[in-house]
């Protein structure tokens, strides 16, 4: 296997109901990558974020990070504050250099391991990236413990076409 190097990844997701992917994401890649997720504990309190959480998670996790990799649960694409983490990752400025971006359906969504998906279902920014023959974004089915390889390529190929214009709109 050609050797790709090991990218800073920002993995998104609805904490709640996927928080049991994102650990095995994690312990999957193992040392293939470089995990710049917020972890439980690193931003203080439950409620809903305030701006000036949402600029520290843009300034030390989001901005620090190649690629962002987004859980797609059932309900991920309900969930606003994964979009706006998509939206961050979009952002091409010179302190927030854009991420290069792609999706892993989850085995909970109600389209993995089918050969399309619908758009409805998944984060609306993600969605907007993805679709037609040269896409920003990629979407995947979650690959198991077997996986790593694969998906660190995945990983790689998203971090080449991040400096590709992704949809204006998102």
């Amino acid at each position: 296997m050609e050797h790709t190097p090991r990218h800073n990844v920002f993995v998104t997701y609805y904490h709640d109901q996927d928080q049991q992917y994102k650990d095995q994401f994690v312990q999957m890649m193992g040392n293939r990558i470089v995990d710049k997720s917020v972890n439980i504990g690193d931003i203080e309190g439950n409620s809903p974020p305030t701006e000036a959480t949402l600029q520290r998670i843009r300034e030390r996790y989001i901005a620090t990070a190649s690629v962002t990799v987004v859980l797609i649960g059932r309900c991920t694409w309900q969930r606003k504050y994964v979009d706006w983490e998509i939206g961050a990752s979009l952002r091409d400025t010179a302190t927030n250099p854009r991420c290069g971006l792609l999706g892993v359906l989850l085995p909970t969504h109600p389209n993995y391991d089918e050969r399309t998906y619908n758009p409805h279902l998944i984060p609306p920014r993600l969605s907007d990236n993805c679709g037609g023959d040269d896409t920003f974004a990629r979407i995947y089915d979650w690959p198991g413990a077997q996986g790593a390889d694969e998906v660190k390529q995945w990983i790689h190929r998203a971090f080449l076409r991040r400096r590709r214009q992704p949809d204006p709109d998102s």
